[in-house]
């Protein structure tokens, strides 16, 4: 029970952070504020070295990882797109990565609490991750 809940979290950190990165590297070439931007940067930076963590606890137990759910991401990339063709502003890019910050924190509090059987590990790194994009979502207020 322990190693399979522990893959199952890593696997849904994983998709978090691709999905992250993802939205992240989606608005960033449209942000005007060098502040915003640098918050942008290193973040995804600090999601990438989360990555990393992962891939090495999944390692361990042979695991691939996990894919973003392609329904969920073509969904963003489309809302996205269509939010910045309209409005192209550093408060449009603040207000679709704080939702999906928002929506990280959630459904990683959520697998936090599905996976109670998780190694120590795992959820440290899960909770780090929630912490990362809460934190994210606090330093865009500026720009909302």
């Amino acid at each position: 029970m322990i190693e399979q809940d522990t893959i199952k979290l890593l696997r849904e950190c994983d998709a978090g952070i691709k999905m992250g990165v993802d939205s992240i590297n989606d608005v960033l070439d449209y942000v005007h504020a060098d502040s915003l931007k640098q918050s942008l940067t290193e973040c995804k930076s600090e999601h990438n070295k989360l990555k990393e963590e992962i891939q090495t606890q999944l390692d361990r137990f042979h695991d691939d990882g996990k894919d973003p759910n392609p329904i969920a991401q073509s969904m963003s990339v489309m809302k996205t797109n269509m939010k910045l063709t309209f409005n192209e502003s550093d408060h449009t890019i603040a207000d679709l990565i704080t939702d999906g910050c928002n929506m990280g924190v959630k459904s990683l509090n959520r697998y936090l609490n599905q996976y109670k059987a998780a190694d120590e590990v795992s959820k440290d790194i899960t909770k780090r991750l929630i912490h990362l994009e809460a934190q994210l979502a606090v330093d865009l207020r500026p720009f909302l």
